[in-house]
């Protein structure tokens, strides 16, 4: 059986997408419809879906870095990029190795797709799908929006503490709050990990773990164990920082 996941952030355009699939591949088996990019890429390294529909757009990890690491945590893995800008992929995506979607998706447009998919068979070329998301970098628009965040107002005890966003070296879930980490000490704020994802500076931000978030500029080393693991050590802070196998290939040039 065919194997899939879906990823994209926006939830009436995720139904419509799951709906229409069901609709076009009915033999399509969708073992996990995420909500961003983290998610995605734990549920691309867990399943090893034969097919992932990813939105280029998402919070914290965009689609294109999702597929960037999907390539080493599931090589055979076929790309279908879920897109607002035709006109700046229509060329990467010329070269046959991913295959997109236009929103708002069409059932005539995603009938296509399906067909293609299922006559493609061959595990995709990494080299060439390496290529068409570097080209797909450097020629997609910024997205005009929300400045990223950067102060926060959090808890210290009985106090209230304006911090720089700067200044923090990571954030961590904790039940229902997440951990303000500093060089000074920790806070607490009741935003949840995936809404900063949504918020942060995604260049200066990365999820390490699904409850981890680091500054890296406060990051000192990363290390390597033997099973592909990886552990964090900051600049200003004593403790190190676990990084989960499936996030490790964000840090491949570090």
């Amino acid at each position: 059986m065919t194997t899939a996941i879906v990823a994209e952030d926006e939830s009436l355009l995720r139904e419509e997408l799951v709906s229409l699939l069901r609709g076009a591949w009915p033999e399509l088996d969708i073992a996990a419809v995420c909500e961003d990019g983290g998610s995605a890429l734990e549920a691309i390294s867990e399943h090893r879906p034969d097919v992932a529909f990813l939105d280029i757009r998402m919070p914290g990890l965009g689609g294109l870095e999702v597929a960037a690491a999907a390539a080493e945590a599931s090589p055979a893995t076929h790309i279908v990029f879920v897109t607002a800008y035709n006109q700046y992929a229509v060329d990467a995506f010329e070269r046959g190795a991913v295959d997109y979607l236009l929103k708002p998706v069409t059932a005539k447009r995603l009938a296509a797709a399906v067909e293609r998919l299922k006559a493609r068979g061959k595990v995709p070329d990494p080299a060439s799908v390496a290529a068409i998301i570097e080209q797909l970098r450097a020629t997609l628009p910024a997205v005009p929006g929300t400045p990223a965040l950067t102060w926060i107002t959090a808890s210290v005890g009985k106090e209230t503490r304006l911090i720089a966003v700067d200044d923090v070296a990571y954030f961590q879930a904790d039940n229902k709050y997440t951990v303000v980490m500093t060089a000074e000490g920790e806070a607490l704020i009741r935003k949840p990990v995936r809404e900063l994802l949504a918020v942060l500076d995604p260049a200066t931000f990365k999820q390490i773990h699904r409850s981890t978030i680091v500054n890296m500029k406060a990051i000192a080393a990363l290390t390597k164990d033997d099973s592909g693991r990886g552990t964090i050590r900051l600049k200003n802070r004593p403790e190190t920082l676990p990084v989960s196998l499936t996030f490790m290939p964000i840090f491949r040039n570090m």
